[in-house]
């Protein structure tokens, strides 16, 4: 059964604040073998679960409410968890400092969460140049 559930034990952070969608991501999470944190509807709840959880990856709502979630991508970032925005919005309209995030239109299709989640969650090569960026830094 672990390939239907690609991603077991993975804790993925929801934020959403349409329940009906909230609990459609959170199905299909659950579905990938994804432990769901949230789903928080708020900027508020989402900071503050972002500080009491170990967070593998997010899921994030645009727009909460009607205010947009910019200080939670930022708040992930800060800890280093990957996120994809979902949203209705064009990627296009998005603030230059948020076009290079993965983005998901909703509707979210199950097999789109998936490849996303999967890129997120699967550990970086370092690249030639930070190789020896590190090498250099550590040479007498």
């Amino acid at each position: 059964m672990t390939m239907n559930r690609p991603f077991s034990n993975r804790r993925v952070l929801l934020v959403e604040d349409e329940m009906l969608v909230a609990w459609l991501i959170e199905d299909m999470l659950a579905d990938l073998g994804c432990s769901v944190i949230g789903p928080a509807s708020s900027v508020n709840q989402a900071l503050a679960m972002i500080d009491a959880e170990v967070i593998d990856a997010a899921v994030l709502d645009l727009n909460l409410n009607g205010r947009m979630s910019y200080p939670v991508a930022d708040a992930l970032a800060a800890h280093g968890v990957p996120f994809v925005i979902s949203t209705g919005y064009d990627k296009d309209t998005l603030p230059d400092d948020y076009r290079a995030c993965p983005v998901l239109q909703k509707p979210i299709r199950r097999s789109e969460l998936s490849d996303t989640l999967a890129k997120l969650l699967t550990p970086k090569e370092p690249s030639i140049e930070s190789a020896i960026t590190a090498i250099a830094e550590t040479s007498p």
